[in-house]
C-alpha cells in the first residue's frame, strides 16, 4: 500500500500541512483542543483497530498458518535485548513527556489522575499487545521480504491493509494522518505551556508588555516547526529519531528526577542532590554515550554513536544499544549524586540553593522586594491569566 504509486505524496506537503494546521487550532484552543483531540485520537484507533481485525480474519490473502505464525513469534535473545531497550527509552523519554505533565496539571484531583493513568496504562497495552501480534501476523505473510529490508517490519501495519478495497485505504491514510496530527499538537502545547511559563518570569524581571508572553511562545512554536518539517520532510527512520531523543534523555533522567530526594541518606553518606551536581550528572551522561561509542568502535565522528549505528538489524536491536541504555543513565546518576556530594564538602549548605536562577523567584525577590510567598502569588495569577488568554479555557 505504501509502495503503491497510485498513492505517492510528497512527505513535505504533508509535515508541513499538519505543522500549519496544528499550530493553528492549538494557538487557539490550547490545552482543551488538545485534550478534545486526544478524544478523538482514541475513537480513531479504535476504528483501526476494527478495519485490522477485518482485513486479517475476513481476507484471505492475509491468512497465514499456524508453522508461518510459529515462526514470526518465536523468543530469541534478540528480542529480549530489544525489549529492555526499548523498556528503559521509553521510560527515560516519557519521564520528560511536557504533554503527559500538561495531563497532570490539568486533572480535576489527584483521584482522577490516578485512575486516568491505570486505566490509560491498561488501554496502552492492550492496544501495543494488539499491533504487536498484528506485525508478526504481516511478517508471516512474507519473512524473506522483511529479512532482506524490501518491506519494513514497522509498516507491516499497511501491509494487511493492503488486499482491502482502494477506498479503505484512504480511510486508513486519512486516520492515521490524524493520529500523527494528535500526537503533535499535544507536543507543541506542551512546549507553548514551557516557553510561558519562563517567559511571564522575564516579563515580571523586565516588565514589556503583558501580552508579549503569550506571542512569543506561539513565534517560538512556529520556529521549532521549521526543523521538524524539514526532519519529516526528509524521511529519516522515525525509530531512529525517537531513539537519539531517547539517549539524550537517558543522560538526563536520574540527575534530573533525583533532584525529589530533598534529604541526606545513609547517614549523610549520599547527599541530597544538589543543582550543579544535576547539572554535571547529566554532563557526564552524555560522555558516558561519547566513551560507549568509541569502546565499541563506532564509526564517524565523536558524537555519532548517538545515532546507535552498531552493526545490528536496527538501530533498537543487538547488545551493544541495551548496554548503552543501561549503562548511560546509571552513570548518570551515579556521577549525579558523587558531585553533589563534593559540591556540598566544597559549599556547604550553599551548594542546595539555586545557581541558575536567572528566572527564579531568588531574583524577583530580590528586584522586587516582594516576599516568597507573595511572589509565587503574582506568577500564579500572571500564569493563569495568560493561560486563559492562549487556550480560551
Amino acid at each position: 500500500m505504501i509502495t503503491d504509486p497510485r498513492y505517492d505524496f510528497d512527505p513535505k506537503t504533508v509535515s508541513i500541512t499538519i505543522g500549519i494546521m496544528t499550530i493553528a487550532y492549538t494557538s487557539i484552543g490550547g490545552l482543551p483542543a488538545s485534550i478534545i483531540t486526544d478524544k478523538f485520537q482514541g475513537i480513531m484507533v479504535g476504528i483501526l483497530v476494527i478495519m485490522l481485525l477485518f482485513a486479517v480474519s475476513l481476507h484471505s490473502d492475509n491468512q497465514i498458518t499456524p508453522v508461518e505464525f510459529g515462526v514470526a513469534s518465536n523468543w530469541t535473545v534478540d528480542g529480549l535485548m530489544t525489549g529492555i531497550t526499548l523498556f528503559i527509552a521509553v521510560l527515560s523519554a516519557s519521564m520528560f513527556n511536557l504533554g503527559t505533565w500538561q495531563r497532570v496539571w490539568s486533572a480535576k484531583s489527584d483521584k482522577d489522575m490516578k485512575y486516568g493513568f491505570i486505566g490509560g496504562s491498561f488501554l496502552i497495552f492492550i492496544l501495543m499487545m494488539f499491533f504487536g501480534i498484528m506485525g508478526m501476523i504481516g511478517y508471516a505473510k512474507d519473512p524473506v521480504a522483511y529479512d532482506t529490508f524490501e518491506k519494513f517490519s514497522f509498516l507491516s501495519f499497511f501491509d494487511l491493509l493492503a488486499p482491502l478495497a482502494p477506498g479503505w485505504h484512504i480511510v486508513s491514510l486519512m486516520l492515521t494522518t490524524s493520529l500523527a496530527a494528535s500526537s503533535v499538537d499535544s507536543l507543541q502545547n506542551a512546549l507553548m505551556s514551557s516557553f510561558s511559563t519562563d517567559l511571564i518570569k522575564l516579563q515580571k524581571r523586565f516588565g514589556f508588555h503583558e501580552e508579549a508572553p503569550k506571542w512569543i511562545a506561539r513565534a517560538l512554536i512556529v520556529v521549532l516547526n521549521i526543523p521538524a518539517v524539514i526532519l519529516g520532510a526528509k524521511g529519516y527512520e522515525v525509530l531512529s529519531l525517537f531513539l537519539i531523543a531517547d539517549l539524550v534523555c537517558a543522560c538526563a533522567v536520574l540527575p534530573v528526577f533525583l533532584g525529589l530526594v530533598t534529604e541526606d541518606k545513609l547517614g549523610g553518606v549520599v547527599a541530597a542532590p544538589t543543582e550543579l551536581g544535576a547539572f554535571l550528572g547529566t554532563i557526564s551522561g552524555i560522555f558516558t554515550v561519547v566513551i560507549i561509542g568509541v569502546v565499541v568502535e563506532a564509526e564517524g565522528g565523536l558524537f555519532d554513536y548517538f545515532w546507535l549505528e552498531n552493526g545490528a538489524i536496527c538501530s533498537l536491536c543487538g547488545s551493544k544499544t541495551m548496554i548503552t541504555f543501561i549503562i548511560t543513565p546509571l552513570s548518570a546518576g551515579f556521577f549525579c549524586l558523587l558531585f553533589s556530594k563534593l559540591d556540598v564538602l566544597i559549599r556547604g549548605d550553599t551548594a542546595h540553593k539555586p545557581m541558575f536562577h536567572f528566572l527564579g523567584e531568588e531574583s524577583l525577590e530580590q528586584d522586587t522586594g516582594i516576599d516568597n510567598e507573595a511572589t509565587k502569588q503574582v506568577e500564579d495569577e500572571k500564569v493563569m491569566k495568560i493561560e486563559e488568554d492562549t487556550t480560551k479555557a
